[in-house]
Parts: structure tokens; C-alpha cells; sequence
């Protein structure tokens, strides 16, 4: 975890990023001291105003303005624990009672909202809609984004949803839009679902053999590969079949950051009697994995998790499924898909097995030899490993 300190208008706040022990990587960007700066100014002069912060990461956003008490959506869990972590490193900062989701948003008109853009253009363009439909007629929004990690029709999209009413200029490599509430609303917009057919092997009950049925996967902006199969995914896909074969009807399956759920939908199709859980830390990916489980198989037994990682009670596994993310923020690396081995270690049972597809050039191979005895690659491509793992 690493930890500075982020100077802004009303003071200073030390702030950690859990995850990591690079001190290079910091719990804030440029663009959250232009959205404090600005936030400040337009807040001081209007104490009473409603806001609301969207998509901070670590809590700078959150805690700097907590004299506010502003409201709080995130897509990603990983903020609940940042902002306990920070908001104890600073006193007279209180966090909200709650942080909502996409699977909880906030509900009432804002005159402010604090935004950080994203990689994404679309979960941009669906994020500015969603704003038009909580800001008041004369509310303002602010967005900024370090400029190297805009989207590339950020230009475009700003100016088809928003009315904008300013651009900064480039600071610290982050620039910060202005923008007024526009027409636009998520209401009979297509690109909330996106998404493409997978086709599923299925035990057929009438013949008793095998039959093919094609499923619709679809997936909301915020999700990895939403429009076409994962190419490492793709190569996971053939060894559910043998890894499956000893589970047990009830027993636990996990798909770990599930995404859209693909992973677990081709283990129902395989073994339709499992508990499959899903967990993601993106609060769309859990909707899209809930919308596409529930059609496909609508008497399989599911939950769905909303979480950093592996929490609540349901363990032991007796199988792990994970593509993890091997990026955070812009940010490539093996942090995350280290906490997720060593947490697949200790939520595995004892015959229970971790599979697992990561790029090549990471050397997961090492990574997972950390935290089990036993790995052995089942499969590989130029730019893919396929491994399982487990204990004893």
C-alpha cells in the first residue's frame, strides 16, 4: 500500500492506495485536484449545493470535499475500502454512511456533479446520459481525465450528450471539462447492451446426449470484451469439460471477475447442477452477468457478488474460474491478479482447483507457485497460458 500526501484548496489529505507498494503509483491523479480546485470554488459560493461524486477511485474526491457531505457512485467496490483505509488517516473527514452502485444508484437532482472520465467511450457516453437524467436544468457537471487516458471520441461524445461550456487548458497532463445538462437521456438509448452469441454444449435430458444451443451474452459499457469473445477466454473455454467432471451437484463454483459472466454460463452448460456464484468488482459487470445467467439458465442456482475480490461466506470452492484484469487506472501489472491467487489459495477446499487464463508475458506460472503446490498448464497460445492450480 502506498501512501502521500494530495494538497487541495481547504488542506491537505494522506491518502493510500491499497493494492500496491509502488510508490510511483499515487491514491490520486491531476484530474482529481482540477475537480477539487474547481469544486471548491463553485461550492464556497453556494454552500447549500447537492453533489455528487462519480467513479472516484480512492477517496480523494470523496474525502476532500467531505465538508459537503456529498453523495457517492462507484461501479467499482474497491472504493469501500479505500475510503475506510483514508478516512481514518484523516481526521475530521467522515465517509457517507453509503456508497451506491449501478445495482443501487442515487435517486434526486444534483446541482453538481464530480466526474471522472473514463477509458471507456462508451461507459462515457452512457455515465453523461445517466448525469443529464440526476442534474438539475441549471446544474453544472464537471469531468476531467488525464489526457493520455481519454477516449479517443471523448471530443464527440462530450459535445452529442452535453452542453459544453468550457475546456481547461492542459494541467499536469490533465484536462477538465464544463459542461451543462443535455437532452440526452439513457431512455431507449442501444448502446447500454451490447454484446454477441455464444454457443453452449448441453447434456441433452430427452436424448440423453449432447445438444448445441446458442445463448445471447450481453454486457453494459463498463464491462471487459462486451462485444465479442475474450481471446484467452476463448482458450479456457474447451478445458471446462474435464475440470468440471468431478464437482459434485451443489458443489461451489466461482467465477471470479466474471465480466459478463461468459466463464460461468459455459459451466452451467457443462455441469447444470453446480452453485454458481459470480463476482466482480464492477457493479455492471454483476448486472450484465445477472441478465444473461438468469435468461439463459433460469433455474440454475446463482448469486451474484458485488465485491473486491473473495468475500462473504460462500466457501469452500471446490472450483475457481478467472481471467483476471492484469489493468487498473491505465495502470499494467500483476497486483491484482496476485491478491486473487492468494485469495483462490484460502477459498479453495482440499481437492478444489484455481483455473486460470493470463497473458504469457506476465509469468503467471511464478505468480501462482507462490500460493500453491501444484501448477500445470493445460493449455497455451502465443499470447495466452491456460493454468490449474491447487493445494494438496
Amino acid at each position: 500500500m502506498t501512501t502521500a500526501v494530495l494538497d487541495f484548496p481547504a488542506g491537505s489529505l494522506i491518502l493510500s492506495r491499497p493494492g500496491t507498494d509502488d510508490p510511483n503509483l499515487r491514491a490520486w491523479s491531476a484530474a482529481d485536484e482540477l475537480l477539487l480546485q474547481e469544486a471548491y470554488i463553485l461550492m464556497e459560493a453556494a454552500p447549500d449545493t447537492r453533489v455528487l461524486v462519480v467513479d472516484d477511485q480512492y477517496g480523494a474526491l470523496t474525502l476532500g470535499l467531505s465538508r459537503f457531505a456529498p453523495d457517492v457512485v462507484a461501479d467499482g467496490a474497491q472504493l469501500n475500502d479505500a475510503l475506510a483505509v483514508n478516512a481514518r488517516q484523516n481526521r475530521g473527514t467522515v465517509a457517507p454512511e453509503q456508497i451506491y452502485s449501478w445495482l443501487q444508484p442515487p435517486v434526486g437532482a444534483y446541482d453538481l456533479i464530480l466526474l471522472r472520465v473514463p477509458r471507456a467511450a462508451d461507459y462515457l457516453a452512457w455515465l453523461l446520459r445517466w448525469a443529464n437524467g440526476a442534474l438539475k436544468p441549471d446544474g453544472i457537471i464537471l469531468a476531467a481525465g488525464m489526457i493520455k487516458h481519454l477516449p479517443d471520441r471523448s471530443v464527440d461524445v462530450f459535445a452529442g450528450v452535453v452542453e459544453v461550456q468550457n475546456v481547461s487548458r492542459a494541467v499536469k497532463k490533465a484536462r477538465m471539462m464544463t459542461c451543462g445538462r443535455g437532452e440526452a437521456t439513457l431512455d431507449g438509448w442501444p448502446g447500454t447492451w451490447k454484446g454477441y452469441g455464444l454457443e453452449l454444449e448441453l447434456q441433452s435430458r430427452l436424448a440423453g446426449g449432447l445438444e448445441h444451443r446458442d445463448v445471447r451474452v450481453d454486457a453494459m459499457p463498463a464491462v471487459f470484451a462486451r462485444e465479442k469473445l475474450d481471446i484467452g477466454t476463448r482458450l479456457m473455454l474447451p478445458h471446462l469439460k474435464s475440470v468440471l467432471k468431478p464437482c459434485a451437484p451443489d458443489a461451489l463454483v466461482l467465477d471470479l471477475a466474471c465480466g459478463n459472466g461468459v466463464l460461468g454460463l459455459s459451466a452451467l452448460a457443462v455441469q447444470p447442477d453446480i452453485e454458481m456464484i459470480f463476482s466482480d468488482v464492477s457493479s455492471q459487470a454483476i448486472l450484465s452477468a445477472q441478465r444473461n445467467a438468469e435468461a439463459a439458465f433460469p433455474d440454475a442456482k446463482t448469486l451474484f457478488m458485488h465485491a473486491d475480490g473473495i468475500c462473504g461466506d460462500k466457501s469452500p470452492f471446490e472450483l475457481i474460474l478467472l481471467n483476471p484484469p492484469f489493468h487498473e487506472g491505465g495502470v499494467v501489472g500483476d497486483d491484482i491478479a496476485l491478491r486473487l491467487f492468494e485469495q483462490a489459495s484460502q477459498s479453495l477446499s482440499e481437492t478444489g482447483r484455481l483455473i486460470m487464463v493470463g497473458n504469457r508475458h506476465l509469468g503467471y506460472h511464478r505468480s501462482l507457485q507462490r500460493f500453491f503446490p501444484h501448477v500445470r498448464q493445460l493449455d497455451a497460445s502465443p499470447k495466452f497460458v491456460v493454468f490449474e492450480a491447487w493445494r494438496g
